[in-house]
């Protein structure tokens, strides 16, 4: 039966519409993987034709469903569904897939194309984007709803593969769904039983359903995933699902293809001409390559439907604006992409600031992050904290602070000992909008998180990392929770700024950045970087938070300065009685603290010489790597730092240990002007 007018032959055509996208795509590329587009072209046109609401005209529509497409690799299954939906992503495009400066790359990307809600590839942290957006979407829904007038209601539905799910990420935050009763999450399982290196049965026997429902949720089992009509009834059970979904979709890699189908062979690579015409014959396909039949083209676009969903509700807006005018000018201003912060928002960060300084404190930076966010987290609603079971550590809570409940209130998330998981969770908060997600652990455990910090970083997200313990200084505990590169590790990320606060008032000035850079011209993440032990308070009375904030700045300049000593976090105050010491053999030394790193290379060359001048020799101090700051000393200059693992001892006896206090910089810079000044 080929009658267009047969609503089951038409689906199959428009599911073979992507069929024949992909396998296109790739041959003309060369590059990429045509078999999961084809093995879940069906349920993409059960889902996207009968169920997604969205706009094409408006990807940003804040009250739209949100797609993930946590299986990365298959990114030609997602373009193809953005250009047959009506999104603006021309033929053209899909005709240079993979190609420099194109708009569809190898992996989605967001602020490349447009209908992408958020960069995948490494697999698993799709899925945890979308667990996130679910999370984001309830505690919007509980914020702003109101009776008889609901403006947020919308579903995250994901794709995931049996790579998402054999990541151990997927544990975590499948968990943490069900513990949340994330009801308007669905994920689709494409169960094809092959990964690139084949049959999956060698290393992959889970009991995938049982595993899910353990977690809390409710699993729809055994759906054929090329049939329409069983889809059809799996998305509308999960519908009426009080707990997150996971629908488990047998079906078979390449479908179409005579010969790749249900194989590895189709996972990653082009499928060649030969096969290609051989799986056009199959499927009853006769258009041209990236030619699509008007007929389907008619039947796959979106445009009109979405734009009715949109108008109905900007129409149910409209009347909640009325009934309550100030909730709804806050809802949008949230809503916003760049979601500037309020006039009370950035008062609350200027008090903080000349607060710390005032104190004038010795204290841990863990404590004085803790003290900011007490002054400034009543003042910004769109805060939203949490630890990975550390909040008593990290301080990552606040006075006033609401736990997150099972009804979707609160403003304090405890995510339980799962690093990577509530990074990549808090990603997709980002991602959703409405909230500006912070999150805390150890240092040392950034490691866990290492991935998602860096997907923070390549998606430009205004997330804060809270990362206590943050060198040899906590002591007792050991080299495994002793970080020691983990600093310069995270300066090596690309868009990352990494603050390592000195005393009270650089802390605040850390939180102050982290939380203005969202809406300002450099976005992305930031990672605090606070100590467990006091530390002494820096300042001498001269004003300097304007200078914190350029990322590094003088702290003490006496006019016949011999020598510069740079330091960061907790070596600051080592610097500072380093110099004293000095001073008494008559020695006078520029005390330079560099908060970060990023911050003050983007400073302009003039500031730069002014803070660290070439003409002194100098010496930088940080108990951890060496490697990076070699760059500010030059050749002729000393680094004080570990390039070794730490111990477990007191932290007073560590930095003794490994010469890392006042006396021993000293030594070091007596030595090194014996070398530099000799005649």
């Amino acid at each position: 039966m080929n009658d267009m007018n047969a609503p089951l032959f038409l689906r199959s055509q428009c599911a073979n519409a992507i069929r024949a996208l992909a396998m296109d795509a790739v041959q003309a590329a060369n590059s990429g993987h045509p078999g999961m587009p084809m093995g879940m072209a069906d349920i993409a046109e059960a889902l996207w034709r009968h169920h997604l609401k969205h706009d094409p005209a408006d990807p940003q529509w804040p009250d739209r469903d949100r797609f993930v497409l946590s299986n990365g690799h298959g990114s030609m299954l997602l373009y193809a569904l953005l250009h047959l939906t009506g999104y603006d992503l021309p033929m053209d495009e899909l005709r240079r897939f993979r190609q420099l400066h194109s708009r569809t790359p190898g992996h989605p990307e967001i602020d490349v194309t447009p209908g992408v809600e958020t960069t995948t590839g490494p697999l698993g942290q799709g899925i945890a984007n979308a667990v996130g957006m679910a999370l984001a979407e309830k505690l919007l829904a509980a914020e702003f709803n109101r009776p008889g007038h609901t403006v947020i209601d919308h579903r995250t539905w994901a794709f995931v593969g049996d790579g998402c799910l054999m990541e151990g990420i997927s544990h975590e935050v499948c968990s943490l769904a069900g513990t949340w009763k994330l009801n308007k999450l669905v994920v689709f399982y494409d169960d094809n039983g092959i990964s690139i290196d084949g049959d999956v049965s060698g290393w992959f026997t889970d009991d995938t359903p049982a595993r899910f429902e353990a977690y809390g949720w409710a699993v729809v089992r055994n759906v054929d995933g090329h049939d329409p009509v069983a889809l059809d009834a799996a998305i509308a059970a999960a519908h009426d699902s009080d707990k997150p979904v996971l629908v488990c979709c047998r079906t078979r890699i390449g479908q179409g293809s005579p010969n790749r189908a249900g194989t590895a062979k189709a996972h990653g690579e082009a499928l060649g001409d030969a096969e290609i015409a051989l799986t056009r014959e199959a499927l009853g396909w006769s258009a041209a390559p990236f030619e699509i039949p008007e007929a389907l083209r008619a039947a796959w676009s979106a445009k009109e439907r979405g734009a009715a969903s949109h108008r109905a509700w900007q129409q149910r807006v409209d009347n909640y604006a009325k009934a309550f005018p100030e909730l709804a000018a806050e809802l949008r201003r949230r809503l916003r992409r760049d979601a500037p912060l309020t006039s009370d928002a950035l008062r609350a960060l200027e008090a903080a600031c000349e607060a710390a300084e005032a104190r004038a404190a010795s204290v841990a930076t863990r404590k004085a992050s803790q003290d900011t966010l007490h002054i400034v987290a009543p003042a910004i609603p769109e805060l939203l904290g949490g630890s990975a079971d550390l909040t008593g550590s990290n301080l990552t809570d606040w006075k006033g602070h609401r736990p997150l409940k099972g009804d979707g209130t609160g403003n304090h998330v405890h995510y339980g000992v799962r690093e990577f998981g509530m990074s990549a969770v808090m990603n997709g908060i980002a991602l959703h909008g409405g909230y500006r997600p912070y999150g805390g652990t150890f240092l040392t455990f950034s490691d866990y998180a290492r991935n998602a910090i860096r997907m923070s970083a390549l998606m430009n997200l205004p997330v804060t990392y809270v990362f206590t313990h943050d060198s040899i200084g906590l002591g007792e505990d050991g080299p495994t929770h002793q970080p020691v590169e983990h600093a310069a590790s995270l300066r090596l990320i690309p868009g990352v700024e990494v603050w390592r606060p000195g005393d009270a008032t650089e802390t605040a000035v850390a939180w102050r950045e982290a939380l203005r850079r969202g809406t300002g011209p450099q976005p992305g993440p930031a990672c605090l970087l606070l100590s467990r032990q006091a530390l002494p308070h820096a300042g001498d009375g001269t004003p300097r938070i304007d200078d914190i904030a350029r990322g590094g700045y003088v702290l003490r300049a006496p006019r016949d300065a011999r020598i510069c000593l740079i330091a960061t976090g907790s070596e600051v105050g080592v610097a500072l009685l380093a110099a004293e010491l000095l001073a008494a053999d008559g020695i006078a030394a520029r005390v330079v603290s560099v908060p970060c790193i990023e911050v003050f290379e983007r400073q302009d060359a003039h500031w730069r010489e002014s803070v660290i001048p070439r003409a002194l020799p100098r010496i930088a101090v940080e108990a951890g790597s060496t490697g990076l700051w070699w760059k500010y000393v030059g050749e002729r200059g000393d680094v004080v730092g570990l390039d070794r693992f730490g111990e477990s001892a007191p932290a007073g006896q560590l930095f003794q240990q490994f010469g890392i206090t006042p006396d021993a910089v000293a030594a070091r810079a007596r030595a090194l002007l014996a070398t530099t000044e000799q005649p």
